[in-house]
């Protein structure tokens, strides 16, 4: 489904995002868009955040692939 890999790779961006910020105390977000507090910077944290409570049902998924292996 292509929202899951939307959310999975707004997942990833968050989490190396949070990881520079533990690791080097560097916002890429709000380096690259104005700071935490512009608009542009707190739309892509939300999305971020709707995109983390998405994932959450793939844990909860019963996921049923056929694939042909021929």
């Amino acid at each position: 489904m292509i929202m899951d890999r939307i959310a999975l790779a707004l997942v990833i961006i968050g989490g190396i995002n949070w990881g520079l910020v533990g690791i080097f105390k560097f916002d890429l977000v709000a380096y690259l868009f104005g700071g935490q507090t512009a608009s542009v910077s707190r739309v892509i944290y939300t999305l971020v955040a709707l995109a983390a409570l998405w994932c959450i049902s793939l844990l909860f998924r019963d996921r049923v692939e056929s694939r042909d292996n021929t």
